[in-house]
């Protein structure tokens, strides 16, 4: 009878009940189903099996799988799907370097399967489950750096859908029943971006961008006046019930003529819309930084410019999409109360946004 020796390296690969997900990509459907699918991909940084969930964030969004294993994501206190701090919501880079910390995690194959087996032992060893082991040692200055960059709430339009590659291309047959955002992509270095760098937190476009508008004292973000001189409308975020429209003219409009104000509290976001360049550059440097209305922390950032349409309407063709209707939102008053406000589309400020097209129909 021959005798096989079982392999050590199987019988660590991971068996869990429940990922480990950060609030945003588990949605906020407080009602969630899950497909679970034991050792069915490996991890895209150990490279071990591990057990795969998959599942959908709510309605209108895409569905979302877990990425890495779950000790790759106790090492680095990471989400399995997004891979960003699950206590501050931020990329590792940006944590790293605030909180002075160390990346020690090995590259080559040999050593990651060593580290790994290592860090489960670890991990059922001791009630640690961070698995950073430097944050009870960090500087207060570096949390409070890290306090002020955080969201302070989940941000569900990074579970929205891919943008649609047929509308890109002009010819999408589908119009609003299409499942996919009808979208143009936006260029620049987020566009491409890599999960292994973003795991170690290193050569992160995200974390740069991040960490550029920290040492600027931009409350997180690199905030510059955008190109387009026909832009005149700030984008304020944390919006909360308390906050008017009356509460937001009253602030902004002694930096310029208000052409519109226009509140969404459903989305906690508004658009101050000035009749001149200028007054929109002035209130951008005096509240770019953060403004406090009414005890609520707004966060204000320049509108995104309008992309171009898909090739179908540079070609004269009648389409209605989210760009016309934030050209509305920008240069009008709010859409009536018995209107649909649901399908109404906002600049983002998603700082994972990768702008990738979907491939599959």
């Amino acid at each position: 009878m021959a005798l096989f020796k079982q392999d050590p390296n199987k019988v660590g690969w991971e068996e869990s009940e429940f990922p480990i997900l950060c609030e945003t990509c588990l949605g906020d459907n407080p009602y969630l189903r899950m497909t679970k699918q034991s050792q069915a991909k490996e991890c895209k940084v150990c490279t071990r099996p591990f057990t795969v969930f998959r599942w959908c964030p709510g309605v209108g969004m895409r569905f979302k799988k877990t990425e890495v294993c779950q000790t790759c994501a106790k090492v680095k206190n990471v989400c399995q799907t997004c891979l960003l701090d699950l206590e501050y919501g931020l990329p590792v880079q940006v944590r790293d370097t605030a909180l002075g910390l160390e990346d020690n995690a090995p590259r080559s194959d040999v050593n990651k399967e060593y580290f790994a087996q290592n860090m489960d032992a670890h991990f059922q060893d001791t009630e640690n489950e961070q698995g950073s082991g430097g944050f009870g040692k960090a500087e207060s200055a570096g949390r409070e750096m890290l306090k002020r960059l955080q969201r302070k709430e989940p941000y569900y339009k990074r579970n929205r859908q891919h943008i649609c590659s047929f509308y890109v291309k002009g010819n999408c047959t589908r119009g609003a029943e299409c499942p996919y955002r009808h979208e143009m992509p936006q260029e620049g270095e987020l566009k491409n971006q890599n999960i292994k760098d973003r795991y170690y937190g290193t050569n992160d476009p995200v974390a740069r961008n991040i960490l550029t508008g920290a040492r600027a004292g931009n409350a997180g973000k690199q905030f510059s006046p955008p190109d387009d001189k026909t832009i005149t409308s700030l984008f304020v975020t944390g919006i909360t019930e308390v906050v008017s429209e009356q509460d937001l003219r009253g602030f902004f409009y002694a930096f310029g003529e208000i052409k519109s104000v226009v509140v969404v509290h459903k989305s906690k976001c508004a658009f101050v819309n000035f009749a001149t360049r200028g007054g929109a550059e002035l209130a951008f440097e005096k509240a770019g930084g953060g403004v406090n209305i009414q005890g609520v922390l707004l966060r204000v950032s320049w509108a995104k410019p309008r992309p171009v349409g898909a090739r179908s309407e540079q070609k004269g063709e009648a389409s209605s999409s989210p760009t016309q209707v934030l050209d509305a939102l920008q240069s009008g008053p709010p859409p009536p109360p018995g209107s649909n406000r649901s399908n109404f589309a906002y600049p983002s400020q998603d700082p994972t946004y990768q702008g990738s097209t979907s491939k599959h129909r």
